[in-house]
């Protein structure tokens, strides 16, 4: 699946769904139901309300625990922000640049880029986001929006090696339709040569890429035996515990 220095990463974004209680339930359950994944890293990134229940469920295993999103400055006059003081206490990952931001609220790879700087210097390890709309996609620019938002999101960071990077082609997202394992293979090329040309390329072999989009217990297996692929960034999936743990199970077998 991977080269044997990067982990792959199996992250369940919950998005805005449960409520504390629904999310305290769905963590136990997928706890219960997890087995011992010792090749790769699973974690859970439930709404801000939820983290500190999801964090007691998950006290003393292997699940690590991330935030959908934060605010870049540390504290201020920021009213509903979450700021990276808030959650590094409790959080080892931060989702940053999701395409629902950047669609929906209009966030731009420099204030993306914020964020990541922001993460870095407060402890977090930060995924961040990329990926190229359906009508891009058709106007034949996957390349050109992948190459400029990973190179502005990722402008000036001191270093890689906490830094992982998703694959998220806008047109899968919670469509049912996964880009197939040449898509996101291509895509991922894409963004690993691109961090090669601002980093080198040793520093971008050990960057962690994953793909988001429409993954599935069903397809989880071809996705993960493609070898630049390392791991998952799980939507509407990660809310069955029985789907999330098939699908980390898919990729802890992919190493075989």
């Amino acid at each position: 699946m991977t080269v044997a220095s990067r982990t792959p990463i199996i992250a369940g974004n919950w998005k805005m769904n449960m409520n504390p209680e629904e999310a305290r339930a769905l963590a136990r359950s997928i706890r219960e139901q997890l087995p011992d994944l010792p090749n790769i890293e699973v974690l859970l990134c439930p709404p801000f309300v939820s983290l500190p229940v999801v964090a007691d469920e998950v006290k003393g295993t292997r699940i690590l625990l991330g935030a959908q999103n934060m605010y870049p400055d540390p504290s201020g006059a920021f009213t509903g922000e979450i700021s990276p003081m808030m959650l590094s206490a409790i959080c080892q990952y931060v989702i940053l640049g999701h395409s629902e931001r950047r669609n929906l609220l209009k966030e731009t790879n420099t204030f993306v880029n914020r964020k990541v700087l922001s993460a870095l210097d407060h402890g977090l390890r930060p995924i961040v986001c990329v990926g190229e709309t359906l009508e891009q996609r058709d106007a034949g620019r996957t390349e050109q929006v992948l190459r400029r938002q990973t190179r502005g999101s990722l402008a000036n960071v001191p270093s890689f090696s906490d830094i992982a990077v998703a694959y998220e082609p806008v047109w899968a997202i919670g469509t049912g339709r996964a880009a197939t394992p040449q898509d996101a293979t291509a895509g991922i090329d894409v963004i690993r040569e691109t961090i090669s040309s601002m980093a080198g390329k040793d520093t971008a072999d050990h960057v962690p890429i994953l793909y988001g989009g429409s993954v599935s217990p069903s397809n989880a297996d071809e996705l993960f035996t493609q070898p630049q692929l390392d791991g998952g960034l799980i939507g509407g999936a990660s809310l069955m515990a029985d789907q999330f743990v098939g699908i980390a199970i898919a990729a802890q077998e992919s190493l075989r």
